[in-house]
C-alpha cells in the first residue's frame, strides 16, 4: 500500500542523487551545443529507463556478465569527461550531427538523470521499500525534472552569461568529485 513516510523517502534519496539542480549548468551548456532540450522525450526516456531498471535491472546486468560496480564505474567515466568538459571548456562530447536532438537522450537522460547512481539506487530501494511507493517516488521527481528542463532558458537568462560560466566551473568541479566517488564505491561492490 502507499506509504507517505516511504514515497518521502524515496523521492529524496532519488532527488538527491539525479541532482538535477545541480545539473542546470550541463543542461543549459547542452542546449547550448544542439540548440535546445526536447524535455519531454527526455524526462520520458529517463523514466522508462528508471522503470525498466526498477524491475529487470540486476537481471539485465546479469544477462551481460556485468555486475553493479562496473556498471557504476562506466557511468562514473562518463561524468568524469562531462565534468572536464565543464571544468576545462573543452569539448570531448561532439554532437552528433545526424540527429541533433540525441543530446537530449546522452548525455541528459543517460548518465544525467538516469544514470549508474540513479540505477543502483533503484535495486536498493526496491529491496527495502514497497514497489508502488518506488513508483510513485520516481514519478514524482520526474515531474520536477520536466519543470526544471523546460524552465532552464529562463533560468539561463536569470543567471546570465557570467554566472553561467562560473556555475559550469563550479559545477564542473562538483561533478568531477562526485564521478571520483562513484568510482571510489564502486570499487568497493566490485
Amino acid at each position: 500500500m502507499l506509504n507517505f513516510k516511504e514515497i518521502l523517502s524515496v523521492s529524496l534519496i532519488l532527488f538527491s542523487i539525479i541532482d538535477i539542480l545541480g545539473s542546470v549548468p550541463i543542461i543549459i551548456d547542452l542546449r547550448k551545443k544542439s540548440g535546445h532540450i526536447q524535455s519531454g522525450k527526455a524526462t520520458i526516456v529517463a523514466g522508462v529507463i528508471m522503470v525498466v531498471f526498477l524491475f529487470l535491472g540486476s537481471k539485465i546486468l546479469g544477462l551481460f556478465g556485468i555486475d553493479i560496480g562496473s556498471f557504476a564505474i562506466t557511468g562514473a567515466l562518463i561524468m568524469f569527461f562531462i565534468g572536464m568538459e565543464m571544468t576545462l571548456g573543452i569539448q570531448l562530447f561532439k554532437p552528433d550531427t545526424d540527429e541533433s536532438n540525441s543530446s537530449s537522450i546522452v548525455p541528459l537522460a543517460f548518465p544525467l538523470i538516469a544514470g549508474p547512481g540513479t540505477m543502483t539506487a533503484l535495486i536498493s530501494l526496491r529491496a527495502e521499500f514497497e514497489l508502488a511507493n518506488v513508483l510513485v517516488g520516481i514519478i514524482l521527481n520526474l515531474v520536477f525534472i520536466f519543470i526544471v528542463l523546460k524552465s532552464s532558458p529562463w533560468l539561463e537568462r536569470k543567471i546570465g552569461q557570467a554566472g553561467f560560466n562560473i556555475l559550469r566551473k563550479v559545477f564542473g568541479i562538483i561533478l568531477l568529485t562526485i564521478a571520483i566517488k562513484l568510482f571510489k564505491n564502486a570499487l568497493e561492490i566490485w
